[in-house]
């Protein structure tokens, strides 16, 4: 599943393979950009905000796109066969003598100029992974609504940006709440230590190819050990042994342990 971590991953490989070289190929298999040709540009940088993707080209334009649950950006040697799903599920090549990264099931893609990026992500809050990230300014977001679940508030990509339901999950679990305490229960020690273990989660996670909140990935034996809650319905708690639970919210599975997180869990 996507999240910040990914994006950030799928950012570098896109910059390694496309940044400072001109674009041979552009593809843009989308009704509104299809006849939008970005040939002879030159790929400036490829950037991660949150969980969107700013590929900046030559002549002031950027291409957006965010992988939202199924996307992904693969990067293709010249020459070599293209893996990652059916044709049909291409929404975007972009290639030069040396490498092509092609685009599935992409549901966010869009053309627009540099200086609108603010558009698509201007609403964002600090990025976990960005320069910009600002701690107290994340904290100050996360107070402004002290009623409000802490799995949504987490969720909420205006609050800080990068996490996905995974991460939010475990999060809570770390924090020993259950997803759906109030904000406002959590004393300002414990959100700020909330706050901290997000960022440290994901800068540690950026460069693993497989996600764990645990403990280091090398020393795993197995796999579905990787994460204390996620994915985890019905076996047992890693640090007491419940039985983990799930509920689904609005298509969402949350998951949690009922002995090592406190609070209300709805009906």
């Amino acid at each position: 599943m996507p999240e910040g971590d990914t994006v950030a991953r799928t950012a570098k490989r896109l910059d390694t393979a496309l940044a400072g070289k001109v674009l041979t190929v552009a593809d843009l298999r989308v009704p509104r950009f299809a006849t939008s040709d970005l040939t002879g540009r030159k790929v400036l940088d490829v950037t991660p905000r949150g969980k969107h993707l700013l590929t900046r080209v030559e002549g002031g334009l950027t291409l957006h796109s965010h992988l939202r649950m199924d996307g992904a950006w693969r990067v293709f040697e010249a020459g070599e066969r293209w893996r990652g799903g059916p044709a049909h599920q291409i929404r975007a090549v972009l290639g030069n003598t040396e490498r092509t990264a092609v685009g599935y099931r992409l549901p966010v893609l869009e053309l627009l100029r540099t200086e609108d990026e603010d558009s698509v992500v201007g609403h964002l809050g600090p990025d976990l992974l960005g320069p910009d990230w600002d701690a107290p300014e994340a904290l100050r977001r996360l107070r402004a609504a002290p009623g409000r679940p802490l799995v949504e508030a987490l969720l909420d990509q205006r609050n800080l940006a990068g996490i996905g339901n995974v991460f939010a999950c475990e999060l809570c679990f770390l924090a020993r709440a259950t997803p759906w305490l109030p904000v406002g229960d959590l004393s300002e020690d414990t959100l700020g230590r909330l706050v901290n273990a997000a960022k440290h989660l994901l800068e540690a996670n950026r460069d693993l190819p497989n996600r764990t909140t645990t403990r280091p990935a090398a020393a795993l034996h197995r796999a579905h050990d990787r994460l204390y809650v996620y994915g985890r319905a019905r076996r047992p708690c890693l640090r007491c042994g419940t039985p983990i639970r799930n509920a689904e919210r609005d298509g969402r599975p949350t998951y949690w342990c009922p002995r090592c997180q406190s609070g209300p869990v709805p009906a």
